[in-house]
């Protein structure tokens, strides 16, 4: 009977989703769901709704729910990870401290004052977690959900010998953005995509065997739909390259969009078009109305419940590898000579095979130098913020900021150390000791 344990399923909406999609696999038709969060109120709603879905589906699936994840871990077959550390308590320190000093944030989970801080408060919890996954169940296939996804792969990598994979929604999500962009059915559009997470390439985009990425850029020239994504439609104008991430996102990952009131101001729209403090202002509203609707649709029951398999890519590791039907997924893993310009060893995103036998990783070769060179840059970032935290080095962690591309264009050496500082002050709570000791 095949186990899947859900870490961080207080995140209720999202582990309902990843319920659902394992619930319509075709020829699953028995197994177990093991949720667990420390947080056992949002728990229980993720607990009742799962219920929902399994009675809903048919399926003679078990559903357990615990704050100890000791207690699910054995015998478990797949593990799917979206846990969140302190994110609601640190989110306005992750936004308002960096505002001081110049860097102008939209989301801050993936690279950044927020990215980095977010990864070195869920760094030490995730450690202990492979940890234990690799002492109580170490064939366990894990899947993570969490950002910043990148960093957190490649430490795992560093620190287990787990078959671990990051799963991430962008590239299967920009593909069909793309698709619309270009009035195409999504179906009928192929396409190469490398790089790293939030920040790949798509370096061959064809339609019924002929190259679209022409037509793509005269759509880039339309104002109404550059309006659509204008710093994703500015990158692929000057770069020539279409990336995978919003324009709210990516429009922090490199050094030339957020620097200057007049660049915000030219390149930048509301919500995740670039919006300043988007996650910041509205996170602790989603999760209130994430809440909500889950109460709402427990007490509507059944009628209330649609299952729909969603485009994430868990479901379809668990159907290729349980039951032996091969896929084709975009996961973050362990670059070993899959994509030649980028560092070896480091975590990179590339199309994989699935099949009964496992996670397959493809070779893609060489990255255009100048895409390249941009995820370059995360990645030392990356080595920097693991190296930190398993090394317990303090003055690594401060030097992965002063790489980051946004607070380098921002700020000098010294302010980022300050600023690096007071965002340890402010969230010294939730951080390992080696980083408030000075």
């Amino acid at each position: 009977m095949t186990k899947i344990v859900i870490l961080g399923a207080g995140s209720a909406v999202f582990a309902q989703q990843m319920v659902t999609d394992v619930l319509c696999i075709a020829g699953l038709d028995a197994g177990e769901f093991a949720l667990v969060d420390i947080d056992p109120l949002r728990l229980e709603l993720a607990h009742q709704l799962a219920e929902l879905a399994v009675q809903k589906s048919g399926k003679p699936f078990r559903v357990t729910a615990t704050t100890n994840r000791l207690e699910a871990l054995p015998n478990t077959d797949f593990l799917i990870s979206c846990i969140e550390v302190s994110g609601l308590e640190n989110v306005q320190h992750d936004y308002q401290i960096p505002l001081k000093y110049g860097v102008d944030q939209c989301i801050g989970d993936t690279i950044g004052p927020g990215g980095l801080f977010k990864f070195l408060r869920t760094a030490p919890s995730w450690h202990q977690i492979l940890q234990d996954i690799e002492r109580i169940c170490p064939r366990a296939v894990v899947m993570n959900y969490t950002n910043p996804m990148s960093a957190l792969v490649l430490l795992a990598t560093r620190a287990t010998p787990l078959q671990v994979i990051g799963l991430c929604h962008s590239v299967q999500g920009t593909a069909q953005q793309i698709a619309g962009y270009l009035g195409v059915e999504a179906q009928k559009l192929r396409y190469q995509c490398a790089g790293i997470n939030h920040l790949s390439w798509f370096t061959q985009l064809e339609v019924e065997g002929q190259d679209v990425y022409p037509d793509l850029m005269a759509k880039a020239r339309v104002p109404e739909i550059h309006e659509q994504d204008p710093v994703r439609f500015e990158m692929l104008l000057q770069l020539g390259a279409f990336t995978t991430e919003s324009s709210g996102h990516v429009s922090e990952y490199t050094p030339y969009f957020r620097k200057r009131k007049d660049l915000i101001e030219r390149h930048t729209r509301a919500g995740y078009r670039g919006e300043s403090g988007y996650y910041a202002h509205n996170w602790p509203l989603w999760r209130a109305s994430h809440d909500r609707h889950a109460r709402e649709t427990i007490q509507q029951g059944l009628d209330a419940l649609e299952l729909e398999r969603s485009h994430e890519f868990g479901s379809q590791v668990i159907e290729a590898l349980t039951l032996g039907r091969p896929q084709v997924i975009h996961g973050n893993v362990k670059n070993t000579g899959l994509i030649e310009n980028l560092p070896q060893g480091g975590c990179v995103e590339v199309a994989c095979l699935l099949d009964a036998n496992g996670i397959h990783p493809t070779h893609f070769g060489r990255l255009p130098e100048h895409l390249a060179a941009l995820d370059r840059q995360h990645m030392a970032f990356h080595e920097l913020a693991v190296e930190a935290v398993l090394q317990e080095d303090r003055e690594a962690a401060v030097h992965a900021l002063m790489l980051d591309p946004l607070t380098a264009a921002v700020c000098s050496l010294q302010e980022a150390r300050s600023m690096f500082d007071e965002l340890v002050e402010a969230q010294q709570a939730h951080l390992p000791a080696f980083l408030v000791r000075h």
